[in-house]
């Protein structure tokens, strides 16, 4: 068995798991070939996320578990509506985690969760900030739809957050120009629907167009 201290100071706490199950993640299988000590000391991680990882190991799913119907199960102790943001941080910490530990598959399914989830405009705010602050600009695979749903509902939404929107595109110009981006392409896709041929046309077709990734 190996021990894991998760955690730092007075939050630190030990996981215990089988070395068989951790080496199935590479950079656990790294920290133990480069190491005899049984002891891992993890003290950035987030203790949830590290649990839902552990749970994920030993039964190929964390809690709460994705249904046949394609929904979640039901938390009782959980709110139907997540006005914080704190079940699409669960989420999130769990994709971050796995991005770190080069689990592809739970970090697959973690995305998945994250779209399963009734949230309010708040909520998604405190979303998008997590994953700005923990994920590189490349990282399409979160940012596009976190950036796809406030350029769609920005107009409305931005109202409901209290000068929060605002801040968090000052905080993440990344953030802001994805926003922007998408409600450029959106105008200048429906433009060529019209048959405009879209907003280039009118400087020359200009060199400087590109089309964003799908």
């Amino acid at each position: 068995m190996i021990e894991l201290l998760i955690g730092s100071g007075d939050d630190q706490t030990l996981l215990m798991a089988h070395k068989a199950l951790l080496t199935k993640s590479p950079f656990f299988t790294q920290k133990l070939s480069s190491s005899d000590s049984k002891r891992i000391e993890l003290g950035e991680d987030d203790l949830d996320a590290m649990s839902c990882f552990l749970e994920y190991l030993y039964t190929g799913e964390y809690f709460p578990h994705k249904l046949s119907s394609g929904n979640l199960e039901v938390d009782p102790s959980l709110p139907k509506v997540d006005e914080s943001g704190a079940q699409l941080l669960k989420h999130a910490k769990v994709y971050t985690l796995a991005e770190k530990l080069e689990m592809p598959a739970l970090k697959s399914l973690s995305h998945s969760k994250i779209h399963l989830i009734n949230s309010t405009a708040p909520a998604e705010l405190n979303y998008a900030r997590y994953v700005y602050s923990h994920t590189t600009r490349d990282d399409h695979t979160i940012r596009k739809p976190v950036a796809s749903f406030w350029g769609q509902r920005s107009h409305v939404l931005r109202h409901q957050t209290e000068g929060t929107f605002r801040q968090m595109c000052m905080d993440f110009p990344e953030f802001a120009f994805d926003v922007l981006s998408f409600v450029l392409d959106a105008e200048e896709k429906r433009a060529q629907r019209k048959g405009g041929g879209g907003p280039d046309e009118d400087v020359g077709k200009s060199a400087r167009k590109r089309a964003r990734g799908q």
